[in-house]
């Protein structure tokens, strides 16, 4: 976000930048508590869920490295979504106050903002539109594609099986028999004992049309 800052711009950065660590589970910030700043994700991978008002969590977004979390706040002071740790995580959160002298001082990092929130948006969509539609054995294969690793994208992550239910909106007993299902296919390979990383070894039988 500041890879574009001017040398005069720090002047603008009164407050500390502070980095932080969380353990995978551990809340970030939760919704409709005030904010005190945005977080850059720096490591790990970030859980954005909303709550239904049937009490219900659905996982809207997962954030990595580069992505930012809680933006909205620059509008209205206060978190609209829970964040949780994911995996480890480590962020730096900067305060409200050094983004609002930055976003109203300097040009490049209003613009940088803007386009940023416009990413946060699309990302939101797409996670919905890819995810929440089609049959369970679409929705995994989909999910499974969009967790491949950045620099090897045939290594994949996945989450508790209550987790992926909130993200795909599937029952623990669908989602563990589809799993099930790609395991024997040959489609995937499970590389640890707790069943959170796989080698994805075809990937034709991912084919979701």
């Amino acid at each position: 976000m500041f890879s574009e800052l001017e040398e005069s711009d720090f002047e603008f950065i009164h407050a500390p930048i502070d980095d932080l660590n969380f353990s995978a589970g551990e809340q970030v910030y939760r919704e409709g508590s005030s904010a005190l700043g945005i977080f850059t994700v720096r490591q790990g991978m970030l859980k954005i869920v909303r709550v239904s008002q049937d009490g219900r969590e659905r996982i809207v977004r997962v954030l990595r490295a580069g992505d930012v979390a809680g933006l909205e706040a620059l509008a209205n002071q206060h978190y609209d979504t829970d964040a949780y740790a994911l995996t480890d995580v480590k962020v730096c959160r900067i305060p409200l106050s050094v983004m609002d002298s930055l976003a109203s001082n300097s040009p490049k990092i209003h613009k940088s903002l803007m386009i940023k929130w416009q990413k946060t948006l699309r990302d939101a969509d797409d996670w919905l539109a890819d995810l929440n539609f089609g049959s369970a054995k679409q929705r995994l294969a989909r999910f499974v594609l969009k967790m491949r690793d950045d620099s090897d994208p045939t290594l994949t992550t996945m989450f508790p099986r209550e987790d992926m239910g909130a993200m795909l909106d599937l029952t623990l007993e669908t989602i563990s028999r589809e799993i099930t299902k790609l395991l024997n296919s040959g489609a995937l390979t499970q590389l640890d004992k707790r069943g959170r990383q796989y080698r994805i070894d075809r990937p034709d039988l991912l084919a979701t049309d």
